[in-house]
């Protein structure tokens, strides 16, 4: 078991003092078998007042509201989490979803149903076509391998960028630039697998890497498969790797821009725009 402090920092800087309505904030981990959360704080100004909940995929969501004007939106959380060893390839398939295609029990189609609808649908027959060429429709193939050489294409065969602004490109853009964010990734390798009959689902966190010790760390985005066995199982598309606890997950959704970290909105004079700080650290106190 290590511990590892996260502290997240958002700032939205106004020209003029502006009305804020309430904002969301997503930015408590999801505590699983292999992440416990020792503590968690949020310092939040101008003042206002908090209301926790969650909601309806278990993500813990903060509602703030305020009460006065204010030129700036400054947002702190910091965590200490408790992580644990993890073997993310020590698992056993069903036997009847080792290989592609494969049919999913009708006890689990109910809750699975979300997350095999497609989000662009009129971008399936250019993900058809580029599965093909990757060699990934040549049935029967192993489900695994399926994947994980999905997750290795993206991963060596795109340019990785930083997008700083907000949104998700749809696969028929990623196609085209041949090039993405990882939210981007994540969207195509999603909507890859639910063309081919596999329950995918978003997920936004947090990635520890040693570089992340020195303060550059930022937020990340991945994706997790439904697998008929081991459950959901995550794939960073970014880094071709399956994941493990290096990979701190806060929220999941069918739909990748369903969960920013903050989200919120103003009222303040026409065409005013607010500059955006962030500052992601995740470090190891032990190191």
């Amino acid at each position: 078991m290590r511990r590892l402090n996260i502290a997240h920092v958002t700032e939205y800087r106004f020209s003029t003092p502006v009305s804020l309505l309430p904002h969301r904030l997503r930015l408590r981990p999801l505590e699983s078998h292999s992440l416990r959360i020792e503590s968690s704080t949020l310092d939040i100004s101008p003042a206002h007042s908090i209301r926790w909940f969650k909601d309806v995929l278990g993500n813990s969501v903060a509602t703030v509201s305020f009460g006065d004007i204010s030129n700036t939106l400054h947002v702190l959380s910091e965590v200490v989490i408790a992580v644990y060893d993890d073997t993310p390839l020590d698992f056993l398939m069903e036997d009847y979803a080792v290989d592609c295609p494969f049919a999913y029990a009708i006890d689990e189609l109910p809750d699975l149903a979300p997350f095999l609808q497609s989000v662009y649908p009129e971008d399936q027959a250019l993900l058809h076509d580029w599965l093909e060429d990757l060699g990934l429709l040549q049935w029967p193939i192993e489900t695994f391998s399926l994947l994980s050489r999905l997750n290795c294409a993206i991963a060596n065969k795109f340019t990785y960028q930083i997008r700083e602004e907000e949104g998700v490109q749809s696969p028929a853009q990623t196609l085209r630039l041949n090039s993405g964010s990882c939210r981007d990734f994540a969207a195509l390798f999603i909507e890859a697998c639910r063309s081919i009959g596999l329950a995918s689902r978003f997920v936004s966190g947090y990635l520890h890497m040693p570089d992340n010790e020195a303060g550059n760390a930022s937020t990340h985005a991945w994706a997790e498969v439904y697998l008929p066995g081991p459950g959901w199982k995550g794939f960073d598309p970014t880094s071709g790797l399956i994941t493990g606890n290096q990979h701190i997950p806060v929220a999941v959704a069918r739909h990748p821009e369903a969960v920013p970290p903050v989200s919120g909105s103003f009222i303040g004079p026409a065409g005013l725009l607010p500059a955006l700080m962030v500052s992601v650290r995740v470090s190891d106190p032990g190191l």
